[in-house]
């Protein structure tokens, strides 16, 4: 299943990627399930984040990997994060982060998450909860990034 968002914002996108920090991870962080940062190495490839979700009656770890970045040739920054340990009922996570040149100045920061379970039917009653942990982020972004 894809879920894909696109939010404006004023900054360009070197300084958009530069942002991307561990901070900025945790102000992105939603109220449910909450998250214990374990590591956050960065978004450059190879790097790792570790995180526990706290589901309340149990603790979830969820490991992903940088396995990509740089720069397209439009300018368009980038980086890919993809689950190496994800919580159930998750079997596939890869997040494409793109910092695109905005059309009048600034950036837009696309977030393209494609993510499976074991079930289609699952995935798709998945899909308001995934597209809501996303739509969380974007007035975060706009205030991050003004």
């Amino acid at each position: 299943m894809r879920v894909i968002l696109r939010t404006a914002v004023a900054q360009g996108p070197a300084q958009v990627m530069a942002g991307f920090t561990r901070e900025l991870f945790l102000a992105l962080a939603p109220p449910f399930p909450r998250l214990k940062l374990v590591r956050y190495d960065g978004s450059r490839t190879g790097d790792v984040v570790e995180i526990e979700l706290d589901a309340l009656v149990k603790k979830l770890p969820w490991t992903s990997r940088i396995t990509d970045d740089g720069v397209r040739p439009d300018g368009t920054h980038y980086f890919v994060d993809e689950g190496q340990r994800l919580p159930p009922p998750l079997r596939y996570w890869r997040h494409r982060h793109l910092i695109e040149p905005g059309p009048r100045g600034g950036s837009v920061i696309v977030d393209n998450l494609e993510y499976r379970t074991a079930f289609r039917a699952l995935d798709a009653l998945l899909y308001p909860a995934m597209w809501a942990q996303f739509a969380w982020r974007r007035p975060i972004y706009r205030r991050w990034f003004r």
